[in-house]
């Protein structure tokens, strides 16, 4: 009688309804206000990509507080809907030993449960018809559940990779500061002597030449020293020469770190074919299949791939450098070492790793706190063990290993980025592009970015008129 009373708001007592409500209104406020504090932080440190990469993740906030309404508001519609049992024993994730017997438990476990979450006799109508409901309360309950720790662990996996990375692309300051004393003090040949020993490296000796050998040396690069000094120094001078070659002391490190953190603001986000994936992912995580323990393969496979195809490229450019006519020796950025000629394809493939990494991650703690470690769902620990020692693999080769690699590779693009949606010294920023606009003709534009305790870097925004 007491359960009955209790499933509504008419027999709760208002000093419940009073407390839950105030607690769950305080949270809500916490989070906004340091989100809200968190933007304006970024801002004053000047940190503009950052800041929108803040605004990206509040979007997709947004987005699930939409899919928390919608699931929610559309709940009982659903739970209404009657499909035959028939219907109801296909695709299942799990196997029932006997299917009528089965049916019946499975059908009253419904029944019982949904009482806990409504009054509605959706449940009671598809039972006098001979069906089953389309969904129960209780499976759109963990549904929404796995939907808010999926975001949040992607959001998390993605700002852990970058710290990591960051910190390992903070490491080559010291070799940024080298090659900017010697460019100040003209001791060109000291850095010739040090890019000597990267093309002497990639590209002497006939075997180093086979592509069969590169490939493989490539590969396994990756694991250990997959950027190095003279690594660093060639692509640095060869970014120079190619889009600033006037400005020796350009400060290339800063230049990747502002990238990176633009690059950030597309990572942290779930685009609609993430959400595709999911889907189908749900649709085929049947029973028998393991399509839990083959996908966590997928994430290693690409970031291999990847890490290979990066190692390949300063490979090749160290190569066709040596090989030149007109013997310059220094690297030639283009998009043509590419897949596709397209540098982006790097950035939307890390993005789809360091989500299904996620997703793997997510879906199972998903599965441990609602179903249990011995749910038929999480299947026997010879596959478990497997995945989460491939989550780790893929979370930290991402972030010492590719992240860092194709910071710096994809520089070796035909373009650079032109930071037009940055926010630093945007009074300067807009005035030079006025001029720019008023003066068609000139084919080389000068941004001079300030940034604190008076660290300047120059950006040459060539463009084709």
């Amino acid at each position: 009688m007491a359960e009955e009373l209790n499933q509504s708001l008419e027999y709760t007592p208002t000093w419940i309804v009073a407390v839950v409500c105030s607690i769950i209104v305080f949270i809500s406020l916490c989070a906004e206000r340091a989100l809200h504090y968190l933007g304006k932080f970024l801002k004053k440190r000047s940190q503009t990509a950052l800041y929108e990469a803040l605004t990206k993740l509040e979007e997709e906030l947004m987005l699930l507080g939409f899919i928390s309404l919608l699931l929610t508001v559309f709940q009982g519609l659903i739970s209404d809907i009657c499909i035959t049992p028939k219907h109801a024993t296909q695709m299942l994730p799990c196997k029932r030993s006997d299917e009528g017997l089965e049916h019946e438990i499975h059908y009253d476990t419904i029944i019982n449960k949904r009482r806990l979450f409504s009054s509605d006799s959706g449940s009671q109508h598809c039972r006098q018809e001979g069906k089953v409901p389309l969904l129960s309360l209780e499976a759109l309950h963990h549904l929404h559940i796995f939907i808010f720790v999926l975001a949040v662990v992607h959001v998390v996996f993605c700002v852990v990779t970058m710290i990591l990375g960051g910190v390992r692309i903070r490491e080559w300051k010291s070799w940024e500061d080298h090659a900017q004393s010697m460019a100040i003090s003209s001791s060109g040949e000291t850095l010739r002597v040090e890019e000597a020993g990267f093309f002497d490296k990639y590209a002497q000796g006939y075997w180093r030449k086979a592509a069969v050998v590169g490939w493989l040396r490539s590969f396994f690069k990756q694991f250990y020293g997959s950027v190095t000094k003279y690594d660093y120094l060639a692509l640095r001078h060869g970014f120079i020469k190619e889009h600033c070659p006037n400005k020796p002391s350009f400060d290339f490190h800063s230049y990747m770190i502002r990238t990176l953190e633009i690059d950030f603001k597309r990572v942290v986000g779930i685009s609609w074919y993430l959400w595709l994936f999911v889907v189908l992912f749900l649709l085929l995580n049947l029973e028998g299949w393991h399509t839990y323990f083959w996908l966590a393969f997928l994430p290693l496979i690409i970031l291999l791939l990847v890490g290979a195809k990066l190692e390949h490229i300063i490979t090749r450019l160290a190569q066709e450098a040596v090989a030149n006519v007109d013997r310059t020796e220094r690297v030639k950025p283009s998009d043509e070492y590419f897949w596709f000629g397209r540098p982006a394809i790097v950035l939307h493939l890390l993005h789809f790793t360091l989500f299904q990494n996620a997703f793997e991650i997510a879906f199972f703690f998903w599965i441990w706190c609602t179903y249990g470690f011995d749910s038929c769902i999480m299947e026997k620990i010879a596959y478990v063990i497997p995945r989460l020692i491939m989550g780790v693999i893929v979370q930290v080769l991402c972030s010492y290993s590719t992240l860092p690699l194709y910071t710096i590779v994809t520089q070796m693009g035909s373009s650079y980025k032109k930071f037009d949606d940055m926010g630093e010294s945007s009074s300067l920023f807009h005035r030079m592009t006025k001029e720019s606009n008023q003066h068609p003709q000139i084919g080389e534009q000068s941004i001079i970015m300030m940034e604190n305790h008076a660290i300047s870097s120059t950006i040459e925004l060539s463009h084709t008129v």
